[in-house]
C-alpha cells in the first residue's frame, strides 16, 4: 500500500513537470463581451409600461405535421399533437439537408390560452413575423384571416374573437407547398434556396387601448401607418427630424388626446422633443407630422453606428399615458450621386462596399432560428469586415435587422423572388403588397441602403419594373429612398428605371447611375455540376480552403473578386459575394459550400482572409478590432510547404522553428485588394518539424508570424502543430449574446478534439456524444446525425434550446465509444439569463427523448462518490500517460535515437 502511495505521488510529479503551452484558436466574436440584446417585438421597441404590452406568444403550440380534417374546430382534440415552442420549422434535418428533403404540404399548429377579465376593452392583436407560404388562421373556431407569402408579417385582430377568463384557441394551417400565384413562386425543386415551413419567426400577443398608435403593416396606409421618420437639413451642427406618427381611435367616441415624441440618446437622455393636439371622432385614424430639431447629432454610419431612442406616446387629457411605443433610430443621410458614387453623411464614401449576401437558414433547424443567433450572424460578418448585406432573396427576420442597425451594417432589402415571372394578374398584385409591406417595416432602419422591389434574375415587361420602382418612391416619398435593379443589356429601357444598376465589375460604365455588384465571387463549371473553386465545405480541409479564399481575394485568372472591385471607378460603389454562409436549396442534392463559414458559422480561411482587408484602426462597437494576424497552415504531414498568412498590418515577419524566415509586405500602394495574401514559398518542412519531436524540443516546433505597423510589432499569432490528441473542449458561441431563457433561443456549442497544448486536432475521425442537462435540451439525435456527431475538420458542434426558465445548463462531450486511450471528456457549464418579457401559454415542452438528458434529483450522485470517480479517472490517466512513455521510449531505441 505505501508503494502504492509513493507510486502514485510520482505520476503526480511527473504529470505536473510537463510544461503545457496552450495555443487558442482565433474564433469570431470570442472576446466580445456577452450580454442581454435588445431587439423589437411585434415592429417597436419596449418603450415602459403605460398603455401598451407586448407578451412572448411563442411557448406552447400544439403540432401536427400533414392535413388534418376539422383541425380548425375550438373543440378539436389535439391532445395527441406534439407540443413545440416557435420559431419551428416542421422537422429537423440533417447538416445537408439540400435537394429537396424537406417536408412541403399543410402542417397545423393550435395553442390554448387564456386573457383575464382586465384585459377585456383593450385591442388585441396577434402578430405573426412570418408563416411559410399560404396560411389560414382560426379563433376559437371562427376563421380570422389567410395570408399568402412567407417573409413578412401577418397580424390579426383577434379583440372580438376573445372570451375572457376562459380558455381560447388560435388554430393556424401553414401550407409551404408550391404554388406559382403568389411569390417567389417557382417550384421548390427548381430553387437555389430552400423555403423549409412552419412558423418560423417569432409571435406576440400584443395589447393597446382603443385609442393606439397602429402597426404599418396592418393599418395599410400609403407612405404611413405606424411612426415613419426622415431627415431633413441634415449636417454635422444640427438636423431636422420629422416624424410622422399614425394613430386610431377605436374607443366608440370622440377622443381628444396629446402626441408627444421625445428623441432620447444615451441613458435616456432627451435631446429633443415635441407635443401635439388631436381631435378624433369615433372610428378616425389621424397622421400627426411633427418636427424635432437635434443640435449637434451623433450621425449613424458604418463605423460609428450611434442609435438613438425615439419615444411616442399618447397622452390623455386628464390621465397618463394612453399608448407607448419606441422606435430606435439612426441619424443618417445616405446618397448615390451617379458616377460620383456613395456618400454618407455628406462626404464621400472613400472606401469600397464590400459585404455578403445572407439566407437565413441554420443547420438541423433551417429557418427557424432565434433572435440571438441572428445576432450572432450579423456580428460574424462584421467583425469579418462586411459592411453590406444583400438580403438574398426576401426581407430577413426583424432581429437581423435591429443587429444590422446596432453593428453597423448597411442592408439591401430584397423582395421575395427568384428566377420566375408569373403573368396572372394576382401574382403582380401580391409582388406589389410584398413591396409595400417590407418598406413599411423596415423603412426606419438606419441599416437600410437599398430597395430591390424586382424579382432576383427575372425577366420581366417594363410595365412591371416601372411599377415597382414607383411603389418604392410612394411608399418612401423622401431623400433617401433608392432602387436597385440588374443591367439588362436587351432592355436598357428596363434598366435606365431604376436609380441604381447591379453589374459585374468594369473600368467604365456606359450609364449615369451608381453601380454595384449584387453577387461576386461563385465560379461553377456549369449550373448542373456546380464544382467551382468557390466552393468547398469545411471538412475538405487545408488546401481547398486556401483555394477559395486566394479566389475571394485575388486570383491568377480574371474573376471579380476583392482586388477587381477596388479597381472600380468611384461609381462602381462595392459588391456582395455570394454567399456569407454555406445554406441549403432545394433543386441540387450538394448545399452552397461557398460560404466563409459552414452551416454552423464555423469559420473557414477565407473568413480570416476577409477579416484581413478592416483596416486596424477601425474601432466598431462589439467587434474585434485592431491589428490582426493569422496563419493559414496546420503543419501537418499534408500541409503545403508555403506558409499563407492573412493580415491586416503593413508587413509580415515570420519565424519557422526558430528561425527568422523573413518579412514581406503586406499592404498594397497600388489600386487593388487593400492587403494582399502573404505567402511565404518553401517555409515549412514537415522533417524539420519531425526531428524537432524527436528530439523532444516540442516548443521549437513553432511558428510565429508577427504583424508590422510603422516598423513595430504591434501584433503576433502562433501556430504549433497538433500533437497526439487527448481530449475534448467545449467552447459556447456566444458571438457577444447569451442564451435567453425564453424557450425557444439557441446556441452552438462546437466540441474541439486538443492535444496536451490546446493546438486543434484537425485531422481526426472521432464520434462525439452529447449530453445535456439542467436548463436547456439538445437539438437533434442520431436521425439526422447530431448525436453522436463525427468529428470534421477537428470539430464537432451541437446546437443547444433553452427552456423557460433560466439557469445553468451542464453539456458534456465524450467519445461515442469508451476505451483506455480515448479522449476524455469535454464538460461546459453555461447560463441562460431570464427573458425580459411577458409570456402568454398554458402548457409549454418538456424535455424530448433522444435529445437531451435531464438530471432529476433522483439521479444526482452523492457528492463524495463523484469525487472518488474523478480521481480514480484522474490515476487511470496517469498511469496510461506512463505506459504510453514507455511505449514511445520502446520505439526511439528500436530506430536508435536514444
Amino acid at each position: 500500500m505505501k508503494q502504492r502511495r509513493w507510486f502514485l505521488k510520482w505520476v503526480t510529479l511527473c504529470v505536473l513537470s510537463i510544461v503545457s503551452v496552450g495555443v487558442s484558436a482565433q474564433w469570431p466574436g470570442e472576446s466580445i463581451e456577452v450580454r442581454s440584446r435588445d431587439y423589437s417585438h411585434a415592429g417597436f421597441y419596449k418603450a415602459g409600461s403605460e398603455g401598451r404590452t407586448v407578451y412572448n406568444f411563442n411557448v406552447g403550440w400544439r403540432f401536427f405535421k400533414g392535413d388534418m380534417e376539422n383541425a380548425w374546430q375550438a373543440d378539436f382534440d389535439d391532445s395527441s399533437w406534439e407540443l413545440v415552442s416557435v420559431p419551428h420549422g416542421l422537422e429537423l434535418l440533417p447538416e445537408e439537408a439540400s435537394g429537396g428533403i424537406n417536408y412541403q404540404g399543410v402542417a397545423w399548429y393550435r395553442k390554448q390560452f387564456r386573457l383575464t377579465d382586465e384585459q377585456a376593452g383593450k385591442k388585441l392583436f396577434v402578430h405573426f413575423e412570418a408563416i411559410m407560404g399560404k396560411s389560414k388562421v382560426w379563433i376559437n373556431g371562427k376563421f380570422v384571416k389567410s395570408h399568402f407569402g412567407g417573409f413578412l408579417p401577418s397580424i390579426v385582430d383577434v379583440t372580438d374573437y376573445i372570451e375572457f377568463g376562459k380558455d381560447n384557441v388560435i388554430a393556424v394551417m401553414a401550407d409551404n407547398s408550391d404554388d406559382p400565384d403568389y411569390p417567389p413562386g417557382k417550384p421548390q425543386e427548381t430553387m437555389d434556396f430552400a423555403y423549409f415551413g412552419g412558423i418560423y419567426r417569432d409571435v406576440w400577443l400584443v395589447e393597446t387601448n382603443p385609442v393606439h398608435i397602429t402597426n404599418p403593416n396592418f393599418s395599410d396606409v400609403v407612405a404611413g401607418g405606424g411612426v415613419f421618420v426622415h431627415y431633413e437639413n441634415l449636417s454635422e451642427k444640427q438636423v431636422t427630424v420629422v416624424v410622422e406618427t399614425h394613430v386610431l381611435n377605436e374607443s366608440g367616441r370622440k377622443q381628444t388626446v396629446k402626441l408627444e415624441s421625445v428623441i432620447r440618446y444615451e441613458e435616456d437622455k432627451a435631446v429633443g422633443k415635441t407635443q401635439s393636439s388631436l381631435t378624433m371622432k369615433a372610428g378616425e385614424s389621424r397622421t400627426v407630422k411633427q418636427k424635432i430639431t437635434v443640435d449637434n447629432p451623433q450621425l449613424w454610419h458604418p463605423d460609428h453606428p450611434n442609435l438613438y431612442q425615439l419615444d411616442s406616446r399618447v397622452l390623455g387629457c386628464s390621465s397618463g399615458a394612453i399608448d407607448a411605443v419606441r422606435t430606435r433610430i439612426g441619424i443618417r443621410k445616405i446618397e448615390f450621386r451617379g458616377r460620383d458614387g456613395l456618400y454618407i453623411n455628406n462626404k464621400p464614401f472613400e472606401d469600397k462596399l464590400i459585404g455578403g449576401n445572407r439566407h437565413q437558414d441554420f443547420a438541423y433547424v433551417g429557418n427557424a432560428i432565434s433572435n440571438n443567433m441572428h445576432w450572432r450572424d450579423v456580428q460574424k460578418l462584421r467583425e469579418a469586415g462586411f459592411r453590406v448585406i444583400r438580403s438574398a432573396h426576401y426581407p430577413q427576420d426583424p432581429a437581423f435587422m435591429d443587429a444590422c442597425d446596432e453593428l453597423g451594417m448597411l442592408v439591401i432589402v430584397a423582395t421575395p423572388g427568384w428566377q420566375f415571372y408569373n403573368k396572372k394578374p394576382i401574382f403582380s398584385e401580391r409582388v406589389y403588397s410584398d413591396i409595400r409591406n417590407m418598406i413599411r417595416r423596415d423603412r426606419n432602419h438606419p441599416s437600410v441602403m437599398l430597395w430591390e422591389p424586382i424579382l432576383n434574375e427575372t425577366h420581366y415587361p417594363k410595365e412591371f419594373a416601372q411599377a415597382v420602382h414607383n411603389i418604392v418612391h410612394e411608399e418612401f416619398p423622401y431623400q433617401g429612398a433608392y432602387t436597385a435593379a440588374d443591367l439588362s443589356p436587351s432592355h436598357p429601357e428596363t434598366t435606365e428605371i431604376f436609380d441604381i444598376v447591379f453589374a459585374h465589375p468594369r473600368d467604365e460604365y456606359e450609364m449615369e447611375q451608381s453601380v454595384f455588384t449584387r453577387e461576386w465571387g461563385d465560379n461553377v463549371d456549369d449550373w448542373s455540376s456546380h464544382n467551382s473553386t468557390s466552393r468547398m465545405p469545411l471538412s475538405w480541409g487545408e488546401a481547398p480552403q486556401l483555394i477559395q479564399a486566394n479566389h475571394y481575394a485575388k486570383p491568377d485568372y480574371p474573376f471579380s473578386c476583392i482586388d477587381r472591385l477596388y479597381k472600380t471607378p468611384r461609381q462602381h460603389v462595392g459588391g456582395t459575394m455570394w454567399h456569407s454562409f454555406d445554406h441549403q436549396r432545394g433543386y441540387h442534392p450538394d448545399p452552397f459550400w461557398g460560404g466563409i463559414m459552414d452551416a454552423f458559422r464555423q469559420p473557414k480561411y477565407a473568413w480570416y482572409m476577409f477579416r484581413s482587408q478592416r483596416e486596424p484602426q477601425l474601432e466598431v462597437p462589439n467587434v474585434a478590432n485592431g491589428p490582426m494576424v493569422y496563419i493559414a497552415n496546420e503543419l501537418s504531414p499534408f500541409s503545403s510547404k508555403d506558409i499563407t498568412v492573412y493580415t491586416n498590418c503593413d508587413e509580415v515577419r515570420l519565424t519557422v522553428f526558430g528561425k527568422e524566415v523573413g518579412t514581406q509586405k503586406a499592404g498594397n500602394d497600388e489600386p487593388g485588394i487593400k492587403h494582399p495574401i502573404v505567402v511565404f514559398e518553401d517555409a515549412f518542412d514537415f522533417m524539420e518539424e519531425k526531428k524537432l519531436h524527436r528530439a523532444r524540443k516540442f516548443d521549437q516546433a513553432t511558428v510565429v508570424a508577427e504583424g508590422v505597423i510603422d516598423g513595430k510589432v504591434v501584433t503576433a499569432s502562433t501556430r504549433m502543430p497538433a500533437r497526439r490528441k487527448i481530449r475534448i473542449v467545449l467552447k459556447a458561441d456566444h458571438a457577444g449574446a447569451p442564451l435567453q431563457a425564453d424557450g425557444s433561443d439557441l446556441l452552438s456549442v462546437v466540441a474541439f478534439v486538443e492535444d496536451d497544448r490546446g493546438n486543434v486536432k484537425r485531422l481526426c475521425e472521432d464520434e462525439i456524444y452529447f449530453e445535456v442537462s439542467g436548463e436547456g435540451s439538445l437539438v437533434g439525435d442520431a436521425t439526422i446525425g447530431a448525436n453522436p456527431r463525427r468529428v470534421e475538420w477537428g470539430t464537432a458542434p451541437a446546437l443547444i434550446r433553452s427552456t423557460t426558465t433560466p439557469g445553468k445548463i451542464t453539456i458534456v462531450a465524450k467519445p461515442a465509444f469508451g476505451g483506455i486511450n480515448r479522449l476524455e471528456k469535454g464538460e461546459l457549464v453555461i447560463e441562460s439569463i431570464p427573458a425580459n418579457m411577458s409570456f402568454i401559454y398554458n402548457e409549454q415542452p418538456a424535455a424530448k427523448v433522444g435529445q437531451t438528458t435531464r438530471t432529476s434529483s433522483n439521479d444526482v450522485e452523492p457528492a463524495e462518490v463523484k469525487e472518488l470517480k474523478q480521481k480514480l479517472e484522474e490515476t487511470q490517466r496517469e498511469l496510461n500517460q506512463l505506459k504510453l512513455k514507455e511505449i514511445e521510449r520502446q520505439q526511439e531505441e528500436f530506430e536508435g535515437l536514444d
